[in-house]
């Protein structure tokens, strides 16, 4: 069972605590984790390319010239795709990129991120994280000291619209929900920060 420091928000040493080994103890397989960031990616693509057909061009409804005796070849639309301004073939319509995953290979490629980086000591377990006041300062002061600036994702243990409020204006860094935790924002995080409290959610929700 993996054992790593407890500290303060002043990065001080205040105990022990034992992590969970079917979170933190995981296997590490990095094609199972590079697989679960294309799948977020391609779920985060907008998808909304659009070019308009022959059909959807507006104009083209006159016949520009009569079919036979004009030595010119046959044409029934100014909006052929042949002519300029006129519909576009094949193109980009607007699609949505996700595909199904499977979620036992998710859970584990997650398992596994948070393995990677307990191993790597980019996780700091921390005994609290409460702020007196939402600001932003206070937030960036208490990251500051704990060498979690940019790329740094917070566990929250509940809902805290004080906390929520102080981290949005910090750019790079993410407050995220146990349940709401993903691959993607792990791999980038260069810092995660997890309150003690929210462990036993950690080992309900993932494990």
């Amino acid at each position: 069972m993996p054992t790593v420091d407890l500290l303060n928000l002043s990065k001080e040493k205040v105990g022990t605590v034992d992590l969970d080994e079917a979170i933190f103890g995981a296997e590490v397989n990095s094609p199972l984790i590079h697989e679960a960031v294309v799948m977020q990616r391609a779920s985060m693509r907008q998808g909304t390319a659009a070019t308009k057909t022959r059909g959807l061009v507006s104009g083209g409804g006159k016949k520009p010239w009569r079919q036979k005796g004009t030595g010119r070849a046959r044409a029934g639309s100014s909006r052929s795709p042949l002519w300029r301004g006129g519909g576009t073939v094949f193109g980009p319509t607007p699609r949505n990129y996700g595909y199904p995953f499977p979620r036992k290979k998710y859970r584990a490629a997650l398992r596994g991120i948070l393995t990677a980086k307990m191993k790597s000591g980019a996780i700091l377990i921390v005994d609290g994280l409460e702020l007196r006041e939402a600001k932003t300062k206070e937030m960036a002061q208490i990251l500051k000291k704990l060498d979690a600036g940019r790329r740094t994702v917070i566990v929250a243990d509940k809902a805290d619209d004080r906390m929520n409020r102080a981290i949005r204006n910090i750019p790079l860094v993410k407050l995220l929900p146990v349940q709401g935790l993903n691959v993607y924002d792990l791999v980038c995080a260069r810092r995660v920060l997890i309150p003690q409290a929210a462990l036993p959610m950690l080992k309900e929700a993932w494990s």
